[in-house]
């Protein structure tokens, strides 16, 4: 089953912490964010999932953690999201 991300929230679980003050203005993701509506990806993948069974990791986020390792030159998904972890 194929979950939808809701829109970005500046704040996650920690009251301290706020996702929009840790990427820099002048970013290259933040220009990626202006210039891609990543909500395409849904209509893309809409036959590969099943109306049944357990709720996904939403595409959109999966497409932008493989640009993620693309632009940071990231070895392995799980490098990844060792590198998340400590940002």
């Amino acid at each position: 089953m194929m979950c939808y991300q809701p829109d970005a929230q500046p704040k996650l679980f920690y009251h301290s912490f706020n996702l929009d003050e840790r990427i820099p203005a002048n970013s290259v993701l933040r220009k990626i964010r202006g210039l891609i509506d990543f909500e395409f990806i849904y209509r893309e993948v809409k036959d590969c999932y099943s109306g049944r069974g357990n709720v996904s990791v939403p595409p959109p986020v999966i497409l932008k953690m493989m640009l993620l390792l693309i632009l940071y030159n990231v070895r392995s998904e799980r490098e990844l999201m060792n590198t998340l972890a400590t940002i």
